[in-house]
């Protein structure tokens, strides 16, 4: 399939170019032509928020302006957080980070090819470094404390027991004694001793 003059290679390095530049966020590239007839590429993109993705949309009309390249359809609901651009060869889904995780559209078209973004806009590709040449990341080290030595029950109880008089004892030493007033003496009369004739 193409549209135009561009291939649908070509199409999909522009739209991605716009999309990067407006700063979309984990664009991928899935070559579905193996297994739509719909569409050769799909390129799946996300906007931090609904005024973004309308950025977005905006930008890829832009781009495709002085291009032989025409939107056949836009199709958007506001407040939806998913918007579909059609370029026949080419088709944008355009999600915010919600929706696009709760349709994981990538796990539909699983078997497609991923192409990768690098590739797409002419960057050099990462590599992946063998295993065995990483460095291991610095580990925090932390002191770990001495193991306690076991103690039976019996002597873990008297610390406690001790503990609770001392507190009692620290307790009265701090409370002032009151003063007791004395009772006064009361003075019974005494029973007079009869003598005995």
């Amino acid at each position: 399939m193409t549209s135009g003059k561009l291939s649908s290679y070509e199409l999909t390095q522009l739209c991605c170019k716009a999309l990067v530049e407006k700063k979309a966020e984990n664009v991928r590239i899935l070559k579905v032509a193996d297994r739509s007839s719909v569409t050769d590429y799909m390129i799946i993109a996300t906007g931090t928020s609904e005024p973004h993705l309308r950025a977005l949309r905006v930008e890829l009309h832009r781009a495709l302006a002085d291009s032989p390249a025409r939107v056949i359809g836009v199709d958007t609901s506001s407040e939806s957080g998913w918007t579909v651009v059609d370029l026949f060869d080419v088709m944008i889904h355009l999600f915010s980070a919600e929706a696009r995780n709760r349709y994981k559209l990538e796990n539909l078209w699983r078997e497609a090819e991923a192409v990768s973004l690098n590739r797409v806009l002419g960057l050099p590709e990462k590599k992946a470094e063998p295993v065995a040449n990483k460095k291991p990341a610095k580990e925090k080290v932390v002191k770990k404390a001495a193991p306690k030595a076991k103690v039976s029950p019996k002597k873990k109880a008297a610390p406690k027991l001790k503990k609770k008089a001392k507190v009692v004892v620290k307790a009265k030493a701090k409370s002032k004694p009151k003063k007791v007033a004395k009772p006064k003496s009361v003075k019974k009369p005494k029973a007079k001793l009869k003598k005995k004739r």
